[in-house]
This record gives C-alpha cells, sequence and structure tokens, in this order.
C-alpha cells in the first residue's frame, strides 16, 4: 500500500480516488475550494457502494475504505505522501505554481505526476527544483472504466520515476501507456485522423456528416462516428484540442483543423450540451438521419461488373437472389452494352478510374470494397452520374436488405480515407519513437474505442493498400496532409507487417 495524494478534486480527481482506492491505496486529497474534498469523499464512496451492491466488492472491504480516505483541509495533509497526482486546471502557470508548493512539503523520494492533456510535461517539470521525480500521468474519463492511462516522461524525467507510475497503474488493473512528451501523447495524438478526416470529406462535399457517421459506424465497426463525438465532447471543447494540437506540431498539415468548426462554436452550435451541434437533440436522443428513397429501373438493367473488383464473386452471388432477380436484371459482357456499370477501386475516385478505363462515367457507380460486401455498401457516383443510373444502382445493391450510404465523387470513399490517415499518422508516431507499437494498440483500443489498434488495421487493409490510397489522395489533391509516413511506405515495399518494430540497434 502507497500513500497516494490526489490535488483537485473534480470529475478526473474522483475518478483517480476511487481507482486508487479500489486498488489498495491509502488516499490523501485536497482542493482549493473549501468543502470539496469532503464532498468528493462521500461522492466516491457512493460510487464504490455501487460496486459493493453489483457483487464486486465484498462488504469487509467497502467497510474498510473510510479508513484510507483523507480530505485534506491544506496541501500540508499530503506532505507525507509517496506519490502526488495533479488534477486541476489546464494552466500551466497555476500548475508550475502548486508543484512548487509540493516540492517544499513533500520528501525528495516523492513523485509528482500531472493529469495534463494538453500542456509540456516537460514545462511542468522545469519549474521544479527535481525535475526527475516529475512525469506525467493522464487518465481518461471516467477514470474507473478506461482502462488505460498514459506515462508521460519529460525530457528530464529518471527511468525509475517512470517504472514507478507504470506499477502504480498496472497494479490498480489499467494498462500504463509509455509516450513521449509531444503534443497529445498518444491518445489524443492517433485520434487525430478520425475527426480531421471526416471533416474533410464533408468540406469537400463528398457526404453528410450523418452519411460519414453511418459509414463508419455501419461499415467499419466503429461506436460513434467522428461527428457524433464531437456532439458529446463539445465542438468547443474539440475545437481546442484540434487547434492546439496543430499549432504544437508547427502546424503539421496532417493536423490542420477545419474551417467548418470555428463559425459553428461561434453560433453556439456545440454539441449535446446546447441540443445542436451536427445533430439535433431532444433531450439525449439524436435525430435520425431518414433514409433516401431510390427508383428502381423501370425496364431489364443490363448491369456490366468490373472484372477486376475484389468484390466480384459476392456481387455475382447477390445477382443471383430471388430478391434482386425480381428487379429484372441481366449482367452482360460489355461495358459498352450495360445500363449500369458497376466499378470497385482503391485510392481512385470514380470519375478517374473511369476516364482510365476508357469507361462511361455517365453510367457508372462505384462500390467500396474496404468494409465488407455483407455488412454496409458505399456507392460512389461519379461528376456525371446520371440519377437514374444512381437510382437503380442504391435499388439494386440494398434488394437483400443490406443498408446503404450513397456518396458523392472521392479518392479513396469514406472508410478508406479515414482509415488511412488513422493508420498513416500511427505508423508515424511508430516512426518518430513517441510510443512503442505494442502501446500505440493498446492505447488506442482501450482509450479511443477503435474496433482495432491501427497498425493491426493496417495489415488487415495491407500496407500496400493503405499506401496506395495515401499516393492517390495527395497526387489528386496536392495536399501534403496525405503524405505517406517512412514506416508505412517502407514496410509496403518490403510487404511485411506494419507491427515489425525497428532493429533493436535502434530501440
Amino acid at each position: 500500500m502507497r500513500q497516494i495524494g490526489v490535488v483537485g478534486t473534480g470529475t478526473m480527481g474522483r475518478g483517480i480516488i476511487q481507482l486508487l482506492l479500489q486498488a489498495g491505496h491509502e488516499l490523501h486529497f485536497h482542493d482549493s475550494t473549501p468543502g470539496a474534498a469532503a464532498q468528493a469523499a462521500e461522492y466516491v464512496l457512493g460510487m464504490l457502494r455501487r460496486v459493493l451492491d453489483k457483487g464486486k466488492m465484498s462488504a469487509s472491504e467497502f467497510e474498510a475504505l473510510p479508513a484510507r480516505m483523507h480530505a485534506c483541509d491544506t496541501l500540508a495533509g499530503l506532505a507525507h505522501c509517496d506519490i502526488v497526482i495533479e488534477a486541476i486546471v489546464e494552466d500551466l502557470s497555476v500548475k508550475t505554481e502548486l508543484f512548487r508548493k509540493l516540492e517544499g512539503l513533500v520528501a525528495d523520494s516523492a513523485i509528482l505526476a500531472t493529469n495534463t492533456s494538453s500542456l509540456l510535461v516537460s514545462a511542468i517539470a522545469a519549474g521544479c527544483r527535481h525535475p526527475g521525480r516529475v512525469a506525467g500521468l493522464h487518465f481518461f474519463n471516467p477514470v474507473p472504466l478506461m482502462k488505460v492511462a498514459e506515462v508521460i516522461p519529460g525530457v528530464r524525467t529518471d527511468a525509475a520515476t517512470v517504472a514507478a507510475l507504470a506499477t502504480l497503474i498496472s497494479d490498480a488493473g489499467h494498462r500504463a501507456v509509455i509516450a513521449a512528451d509531444q503534443p497529445g501523447f498518444l491518445v489524443n495524438h492517433a485520434g487525430r485522423g478520425l475527426y480531421t478526416e471526416g471533416l474533410r470529406i464533408v468540406e469537400e462535399s463528398v457526404a453528410s456528416p450523418a452519411e460519414v457517421d453511418q459509414v463508419l459506424k455501419h461499415a467499419a465497426g466503429f461506436r460513434m462516428g467522428p461527428f457524433e463525438l464531437l456532439d458529446l465532447t463539445g465542438l468547443d471543447v474539440s475545437g481546442k484540442v484540434m487547434q492546439s494540437i496543430y499549432d504544437q506540431f508547427q502546424h503539421e498539415p496532417r493536423f490542420r483543423p477545419s474551417p467548418l468548426v470555428p463559425p459553428r462554436i461561434a453560433a453556439g452550435l456545440l454539441g449535446r450540451k446546447s441540443l445542436r451541434g451536427w445533430y439535433t437533440y431532444a433531450g439525449e436522443k439524436k435525430e435520425e438521419m431518414l433514409e433516401r428513397s431510390y427508383s428502381a429501373w423501370p425496364n431489364r438493367l443490363r448491369v456490366w461488373l468490373d472484372p477486376q473488383a475484389d468484390e466480384k464473386p459476392a456481387m455475382l452471388q447477390l445477382l443471383s437472389t430471388a430478391a434482386v432477380q425480381a428487379l429484372d436484371l441481366e449482367e452482360v459482357a460489355s461495358a459498352a452494352d450495360a445500363d449500369l456499370i458497376v466499378i470497385q477501386c482503391w485510392g481512385w475516385d470514380a470519375t478517374g478510374y473511369c476516364a482510365a478505363h476508357g469507361l462511361d462515367a455517365t453510367r457508372c457507380v462505384a462500390i467500396d470494397p474496404l468494409p465488407g460486401f455483407a455488412r454496409h455498401r458505399t456507392l460512389m457516383l461519379t461528376a456525371t452520374t446520371r440519377s437514374e443510373v444512381r437510382d437503380c444502382a442504391a435499388a439494386l445493391f440494398r434488394a437483400d436488405g443490406t443498408s446503404i450510404t450513397v456518396i458523392n465523387d472521392s479518392c479513396g470513399f469514406i472508410a478508406q480515407r479515414v482509415l488511412a490517415m488513422i493508420v498513416n499518422i500511427a505508423s508515424d508516431i511508430a516512426q518518430r519513437r513517441i510510443a512503442a507499437v505494442a502501446d500505440i494498440e493498446d492505447a488506442v483500443t482501450l482509450g479511443l474505442g477503435y474496433p482495432f489498434g491501427p497498425l493491426t488495421w493496417g495489415d488487415r487493409i495491407g500496407p500496400a493498400r493503405v499506401l496506395q490510397v495515401l499516393s492517390r489522395l495527395q497526387a489528386s489533391t496536392g495536399d501534403p496532409r496525405y503524405r505517406p509516413s517512412p514506416w508505412l511506405r517502407r514496410r509496403a515495399a518490403l510487404g511485411c507487417s506494419l507491427l515489425s518494430p525497428e532493429p533493436a540497434r535502434f530501440q
């Protein structure tokens, strides 16, 4: 059992107290607001009573908790702590002053940790006499349920400090990931791809926010799409984070914020808390997107399937089903004879694919091969696809009951673009040794709730295909945000896994 101090008893402070108290430590906590520490003690006991009621704690364990909780009226009550964790306002000067006071109270062997999410740990440690004992310890809300915490060594942090904090987290049942003292650390850094690319897709009028969310949830397996997440966290909060990381990375194009965000913040469209954001809310209930209606082809529909399509066997099987046969269609051997031309492509836009292969773009619709043909289908139009061709394609590909989303032309559809950016940013994190490969994977799945770690996802798609999507996006737009990471490019060239670490001599 260690003596743990916590400064700040807001949402994060209370969560930290609960987690470490439940792990068997003795907790001493202080808040500058009179009475707040005592209220935090009552709150934590109430939360742990729920744990007791669920049968996840014995009565004797619960009865022993109050003796290990100490609400302190002054900072001096934390003087004998082995570790003190700060969870106060995100203000560098306020945190620096607090650490200066703590150094005057605790033993020289005590560790001082900051729960900052946006400030450099090295800047906080710079004001301390002993910067070697200062590190970041970044938890996620709600602390007891989010099973990951980042341990962030500053430039001058001792290895023993990092090891002690990692052990503290592991013993509490959470995954400790080590992240370099870089903007966004690991989790917030890795999460940039989902938000920025989702916004970029809407900027380009490829799809609506609801359609982007629909594809990423139903096809790619995300729990929430980027616009639902922005509404949940609050656009004012997320907007500041996006701008901060962009600025701290010296305006790195991969993290460029969207011009769609400031006007919405100015208009007060902040999300759930304002009842209007990217969606409209009635209390906690979000408005649902109305399904579009599409008309079937009035005569026999002659369909040509791209022979290079990954999903051609699945499409042929679809064409043979009774539901589709009722549409009265015929597969033809030549695109020139078809009413509907169906293509599949990686990284291409449908218009560019038609131009490169000599296909009539007015009769063409592309279908995304990435998410899996049976789960959800994304149909992409060319710049000149006729409305009746769009309608008959939509009717055809949802005839068996599978959900569809119809989008405008874009290199990489929706899922390809977003996943390629997520993989590329994670590859760059590995390339720059901001975190180890295993830590990247666990941090993203536990901290962001993605269905796979980003490098695992890259391997499932195929590094060469991810590289292809990024390269075509960069060539099409001229935007350096899509330039491939060396980590990705080299492994794609060699045909090896993105999970392959650097040689030992560089680790």
